[in-house]
């Protein structure tokens, strides 16, 4: 899902950019100006921080505690967190005013509350929320942060914990700076949470999605960390690992990239915030309930092992070779069974409103709709790992059918390139009859080995079941 967001200047601090190893236990900067610094707290520091957080901030076994907020008191403290006020639409297109009102930021019962609230300015619908940050205050290099919540349900609403460095024009502006999205729910889906790197230039981007089985986001508290080490990023929901990362990259426009493992190799801070609107989510509308859009935090903890080893390499892409007939798509003719909900070969997925069900049967898949949501990608087939290669010409083929007239659309996008299509968008109309569609490409970015065949069924005005089979993609000349 394309994100983008504004990096305002900040003050500029002297980055670790060299290898080795990071001691916590070497003396910290009183400025916290350096990331060698910041990820090298003092003994002192760490029992300060364990004393501020009081008996409630359990210890982690092979971390110490660098910082925590278990949101006790009765204010905001303002050791640990800055408001971080900006105008309607500062960023994504997003309508609410972040302030610095107790409405919109508080405490209560033990946890933080970043509240939205809808008002009316100038004969309009005005929004105000809360955003809140540590940087300047808090910032490290490497760690695991902790942080418990419970996110708010309603069209239009986008609770965020995430991570941005501390100077933000080190590496150049956003994406080259790169940010670390821990935890994200749209409030319109709030069974799907998702973590996300974003790095670049051009923008790239890894995403891994936690659907639950049975329950909400919305309807009780889960916690939402990241393992930040040299060379790798790590996604948890409740201590259950779905994301790894270890593979990003960042530059200026035509000049070579920076030594890996920048740019998550710099002091980086914690925020949190509310977002209403925007490009993602779309906007509030009649069903939105305001008076319960409050975004609650039970905690934010930061832990830091005593030393991290920072002479990592950057690990070698690898590419998937093709089938002995030359196809990179796997059990294109749906001869196998195979789960459809594991990251290996097709995946059904259901997203924004989606209701459907796939399943493989007499050498094809078929795709039934129930609700088709509110995107085209609400009811979503695809194939991952396809290897694009920069100057190499691709045809894809499928043969596709539907129990009635309707349309589709298939691209081959990039997730982890900000979703750039290498295949266009290309809707097509299924009839009642088989048909073979064929789509010839040419790969004009940078090496990909994780190109993604996407058939995307929702939003179209139609519910009938789909037919696919026969899928391939191949070179030609």
């Amino acid at each position: 899902m394309k994100k983008l967001r504004s990096c305002a200047l900040a003050a500029a601090l002297l980055m670790l950019t060299g290898c080795g190893k990071i001691d916590s236990s070497s003396e910290k900067s009183t400025e916290n100006t350096s990331a060698a610094s910041s990820a090298a707290e003092t003994t002192e520091a760490t029992e300060s921080a364990s004393s501020a957080a009081d008996e409630a901030t359990p210890a982690l076994d092979g971390y110490d505690l660098l910082w925590s907020d278990e949101f006790n008191g009765s204010s905001l403290d303002d050791s640990i967190w800055d408001y971080d006020p900006h105008e309607p639409g500062w960023t994504n297109n997003e309508l609410q005013e972040y302030t610095t009102s107790e409405d919109n930021v508080f405490l209560r019962d033990g946890s933080l509350v970043l509240k939205a609230i809808k008002s009316e300015k100038n004969g309009r619908d005005y929004y105000t929320s809360g955003k809140i940050k540590t940087q300047n205050k808090k910032d490290f290099t490497y760690g695991k942060i902790v942080a418990r919540a419970k996110v708010p349900e309603g069209q239009g609403l986008w609770p965020a914990i995430w991570m941005m460095p501390t100077d933000e024009s080190y590496y150049g502006q956003w994406p080259k700076c790169g940010e670390i999205d821990i935890m994200e729910v749209l409030g319109s889906s709030t069974d799907t949470a998702y973590g996300t790197i974003h790095y670049g230039e051009p923008h790239a981007e890894q995403q891994g999605t936690v659907v639950l089985d049975s329950g909400t986001f919305a309807s009780d508290f889960h916690d939402y960390s990241v393992e930040w080490e040299p060379g790798e990023i790590r996604w948890y929901i409740d201590d259950e690992l779905y994301l790894t990362v270890n593979d990003w990259f960042t530059a200026v426009s035509g000049e070579d990239e920076k030594p890996y493992p920048a740019p998550f190799d710099q002091s980086f801070f914690v925020q949190l915030n509310l977002a209403v609107g925007g490009t993602w989510p779309g906007n509030p509308d009649d069903t939105t309930d305001f008076d319960n859009a409050e975004f609650l935090i039970d905690y934010v903890r930061v832990y830091q092992k005593p030393e991290y080893d920072t002479n990592v390499k950057k690990p070698e892409k690898q590419f998937r070779e093709p089938t002995e007939d030359g196809n990179y798509i796997f059990n294109g003719d749906f001869s196998e069974q195979e789960d459809l909900t594991d990251d290996e070969n097709w995946k059904f997925l259901l997203f924004e409103g989606g209701e459907g069900n796939a399943e493989i049967k007499d050498g094809m898949i078929v795709i039934t709709t129930e609700n088709e949501g509110t995107v085209d990608y609400s009811v979503q087939l695809v194939q991952p790992d396809l290897p694009m290669i920069k100057g190499k010409k691709y045809r894809v083929t499928f043969d596709a059918w539907a129990d009635e007239e309707r349309d589709i659309i298939t691209c081959v996008s990039a997730p982890n390139a900000g979703w750039i299509r290498y295949l266009q968008d290309t809707t097509l109309t299924l009839t009642s009859d088989k048909q073979t569609f064929t789509y010839d490409f040419e790969m004009t970015e940078k090496d990909d080995n994780n190109g993604r065949l996407e058939f995307n069924m929702g939003n179209k005005g139609s519910s009938a079941t789909v037919y696919i089979t026969n899928v391939r993609v191949e070179e030609i000349e």
